[in-house]
């Protein structure tokens, strides 16, 4: 592949990676030209996976700093430097109105989806402005983007997500490093699977989608080979909503 979507050389570390969005992002960046550390909290599967794909894999909890230290420094001994970092690794905790917050819930929500990508972020950023520059990409989600009375700790971490990708994209523009987020919407995957058999979520959510389907991970994974690539090379600050226009419609 050559050309604006091209990523021959690059670098990657990509969290949970080992199925769905995450995975889906790994293989579109592979056949893009990059090299990736794949990585998830479950050793098996990383392995696993790293195999399928012939890539370096480790296993790395990402609410354990000293896992986060670790998964850098085997990306730049295995890799010899970094270009690319995706924080994908995330959980959506219990649903409910905050109302009804189970607190010890909360902070594993946002020590996941939050506080492990200020960390990952701050050990990877400056090995990739050492490389002369790049790109990180962060896992949103349209919950950030509009209100909702079921989605509690999820939400609030995933609006911190997106105001993360402003603040490093100032921060660290001028050392030619590009942060942006994506904040998909519903996306046909093996996590999701229980609401695509629910009949009843399923008519009201699509009714809800002008493009009137779920998405599919590869569809996430080309925003981010986009935000990766030379075809990003003037995005940065920004949250790329991937959704078939679920936001945006009034459900006509």
């Amino acid at each position: 592949m050559t050309g604006l979507f091209d990523l021959t050389g690059n670098r990657a570390i990509i969290t949970g990676s080992t199925r769905g969005i995450g995975r889906a992002i790994a293989e579109a960046m592979i056949e893009a030209g990059a090299r990736v550390v794949i990585s998830s909290e479950d050793a098996g599967d990383t392995a696993r996976v790293a195999a399928e794909l012939g890539q370096p894999g480790l296993a790395a909890d990402v609410t354990i700093e000293a896992d986060l230290n670790a998964l850098v420094q085997f990306a730049i001994d295995q890799l010899g430097g970094l270009d690319i970092l995706v924080c994908n690794a995330g959980i959506s905790g219990k649903p409910g109105p905050f109302t009804n917050v189970e607190m010890d819930d909360y902070d594993r929500v946002m020590a996941v989806n939050l506080r492990s990508q200020v960390v990952l972020c701050n050990l990877a950023l400056p090995h990739i402005a050492q490389a002369g520059g790049g790109a990180v990409v962060l896992m949103s989600s349209i919950a950030s983007l509009r209100g909702n009375g079921a989605i509690n700790a999820y939400s609030l971490s995933k609006a911190g997500v997106s105001q993360l990708a402003r603040n490093l994209a100032v921060e660290w523009g001028p050392k030619n490093v590009r942060v942006n987020a994506i904040a998909p919407g519903f996306i046909a995957t093996e996590l999701s699977k229980p609401l695509l058999e629910n009949e009843a979520f399923l008519a009201r959510r699509m009714a809800m989608t002008p493009l009137r389907r779920p998405g599919q991970p590869e569809e996430v994974a080309g925003a981010a080979v986009f935000l990766a690539s030379p075809a990003g090379a003037f995005t940065t600050g920004q949250t790329i909503t991937v959704d078939g226009g679920t936001v945006i419609t009034d459900g006509s």
